[in-house]
């Protein structure tokens, strides 16, 4: 092909546009994917508005990428890649490799994170080039459809409890059991751990047990948050999914001793916490990040081990704005995917 199609966005805020660009070349270290499906992140907005520094128009979001190696720049072969091998992006859209945390080994925290849609041109497109370092390998029993949302929605939850304080049988909550909080109370519970979600309404109930939740708490309901998780013996980790601060700030007493809140949804309000409810029970507070490509790589396999796929509505490309103003309404059950097949 000599031209491929993108979904843009021409100017700050304005609708999204098809149109067709010339097909380029990798340059070395590079590869061109022929782009199956991809996710639409929340975080997309923040590129569509210009929310982000240095975000330029048109722009192309899309940073939960599935599709094949087309084309391969200069010296990737020798990183094991082939044409037609089956690769994830995420947000994790490849490192400078000189920064302190790169040069520290922290890559997904470095200061020039190289994030599809920001960087450069993300997935809503039939093709993109992206840095031979951000590529995941797709196990052979996910479609492309259900890879994509775990290079983003699927490895931050994944990765904020793999790497939590929680260890097997502990009490773990989930708040929020949406686009990443539907995934996360999935992945709980095959880790092991006794886990609760954390949602608004007492319909939401069997959701969660279809989900694999042990208990469910209601956060509408007479009795707090709080209370409730601490009638249950403490959570050792609350993973909040929700971009609720208030929501978020109203689980930390329910935390056990040295228990651990992992703060994943984003929020601009602040966390409304007061250092003895940390102080006095030792009592931890971290926001995480995504994951490195490597990290992708583990969420789709160990989803692909246990059966876990995300809940995914699917459209075609050339309704990318349809799709993305379902994703914004919340009306998307769970998370919204366009396809270029």
């Amino acid at each position: 092909m000599s031209t491929y199609r993108v979904a843009q966005v021409a100017t700050a805020g304005g609708p999204f546009e098809l149109a067709e660009r010339e097909v380029p070349q990798p340059g070395p270290g590079h590869v061109r994917i022929a782009v199956d499906a991809c996710g639409i992140c929340r975080s997309d907005a923040m590129f569509v508005n210009a929310a982000l520094p240095g975000v330029g128009f048109p722009v192309v979001p899309g940073h939960e990428i599935a599709g094949r190696v087309e084309v391969l720049g200069d010296g990737t072969e020798d990183q094991g890649w082939q044409a037609g091998d089956r690769v994830a992006v995420g947000w994790f859209g490849g490192s400078c490799g000189h920064c302190t945390p790169c040069r520290q080994g922290d890559f997904v925290v470095c200061d020039n994170l190289k994030a599809p849609g920001w960087a450069y041109d993300g997935g809503y497109a039939e093709a993109v080039i992206v840095p031979a370092g951000a590529l995941a390998r797709i196990p052979g029993s996910l479609t492309a459809a259900d890879a994509a949302p775990l290079a983003c929605a699927g490895v931050t939850v994944f990765n904020g409890l793999r790497r939590s304080s929680a260890r097997h049988g502990d009490l773990v909550a989930v708040l929020g059991i949406g686009g990443l909080g539907h995934l996360a109370v999935r992945y709980a519970v095959a880790m092991g751990y006794e886990t609760v979600a954390i949602a608004r309404g007492a319909a939401k109930s069997d959701f969660a047990k279809q989900l694999g939740a042990h208990h469910y708490i209601d956060s509408t309901a007479g009795m707090s948050v709080a209370d409730a998780l601490q009638s249950l013996g403490g959570a050792k980790v609350v993973l909040a999914t929700a971009a609720n601060s208030a929501a978020i700030a109203a689980t930390v007493d329910g935390l056990t001793h040295r228990g651990e809140l992992v703060v994943i949804g984003a929020d601009s309000e602040p966390l409304g916490i007061n250092p003895a409810q940390l102080i006095m029970r030792s009592r931890t507070v971290r926001g995480h990040a995504s994951g490195t490509a490597q990290d992708i790589q583990d969420t789709m396999e160990f989803s692909a081990l246990h059966g876990i796929r995300p809940m995914i509505e699917v459209l075609p490309l050339n309704r990318a704005g349809e799709a993305y103003d379902k994703m914004l309404s919340g009306a998307a059950r769970f998370r919204m995917v366009l396809t270029t097949g």
